[in-house]
C-alpha cells in the first residue's frame, strides 16, 4: 500500500475513532499523526514535540502526549518501554510484526523479523490451547559502538592497572 493511501486509510480510522468518542477533530491532532506516519523510526514524546515545533506546528507538549494516548487506543501507535522510563513509540497501522534488539548504553533500537518466532508463536499457541493475536519480544545488549567503545575503556584500565603496579 503506498504511504499516500495509508496516510488517507490511517486519518479515517482516527476521524472515526474521535467521533465515537465524542472527540474533537482538532487540526493538530491530525498534524501530529500525519508526522508519525511520516517517520520511519521510534520516538519519544519530547523528541516528535521538538520536531513539530521545529515545522512550526503550533502544538503544545500536552496535545502531543494526550493525542499519543488516544492513537495508542486506537491502535494506529505502538507504545513501548523499552527499560527506560521514557517511553517510545511507533506508527502501527499496516506495520508488519517485528522485534527489537534495544542497546543498553545508548538505547538504540534496531528492529528485525525473523519467522522462526512466528512459528514459535504458532506452535506455543496450538500446545497450549492459546490463540496468540501478537508477541512482544525485546532483546537488550550493547550495539557494536557501544561494545567497541566498552572493549576501549576496558584495555585503557588494564594498561592503567599494570603501569600501577
Amino acid at each position: 500500500m503506498s504511504e499516500q493511501k495509508t496516510n488517507e486509510l490511517v486519518r479515517k480510522i482516527f476521524e472515526a475513532y474521535l467521533e465515537n468518542k465524542n472527540l474533537r477533530k482538532t487540526p493538530e491532532r491530525f498534524a501530529i499523526l500525519e508526522e508519525i506516519y511520516s517517520r520511519n523510526d521510534h520516538f519519544d514524546v519530547e523528541t516528535l514535540y521538538i520536531h513539530m515545533k521545529n515545522q512550526k506546528y503550533r502544538v503544545s507538549r500536552a496535545t502531543v502526549y494526550n493525542t499519543l494516548e488516544l492513537l495508542v487506543s486506537c491502535d494506529l501507535v505502538t507504545k513501548h518501554q523499552f527499560g527506560k522510563n521514557m517511553a517510545q513509540f511507533e506508527k502501527s497501522y499496516g506495520y508488519r510484526q517485528h522485534d527489537h534488539v534495544i542497546c543498553i548504553e545508548c538505547g538504540k533500537v534496531v528492529e528485525f523479523c525473523d519467522p522462526r518466532i512466528h512459528q514459535i508463536q504458532t506452535m506455543v499457541g496450538d500446545l497450549l490451547k492459546f490463540d496468540v493475536k501478537h508477541h512482544s519480544l525485546n532483546l537488550y545488549g550493547f550495539c557494536s559502538d557501544c561494545s567497541m567503545a566498552r572493549k576501549v575503556n576496558e584495555s585503557a584500565a588494564t594498561a592503567a592497572k599494570t603501569v600501577e603496579n
